[in-house]
């Protein structure tokens, strides 16, 4: 089986989804009782994995700039990578950033060669 970047995306949602659920066990706050980011990124994964469209892995690569940019502007996010908040804090932001990231890059790549082969119809 070949890896492909729309299945790269896939896997960088779940691995930011996982980074976030590593920080709610190591006992970061958010806002509600379940993060909303896990969830997002999990339903964003899901939309890829099945949604027929050409352009969904665009989505995943939304979903990974939109979580980088929440992790850069975080008045927190440096202190958690750093280690500030603890080790369990700094391997969950690290898995989170890593995942995210992943999903950014090969969303891109996957939407583009996308774009490349015709639609059957």
């Amino acid at each position: 089986m070949t890896i492909t970047a729309r299945m790269c995306t896939i896997a960088g949602l779940v691995v930011g989804a996982a980074g976030i659920g590593v920080l709610w066990a190591a006992g970061v706050e958010f806002p509600v009782a379940v993060p909303p980011g896990m969830i997002i990124l999990l339903t964003g994964a899901l939309f890829i994995a099945f949604a027929p469209w050409r352009w969904s892995p665009a989505v995943g690569a939304l979903l990974g700039l939109f979580v980088a940019v929440g992790f850069a502007i975080s008045p927190t996010g440096m202190d958690n990578l750093l280690g500030r908040h603890g080790a369990d804090v700094a391997t969950g932001q690290a898995i989170q950033l890593v995942g995210v990231l992943t999903a950014l890059v090969a969303g891109v790549l996957a939407t583009k060669a996308a774009r490349r082969v015709p639609q059957r119809r």
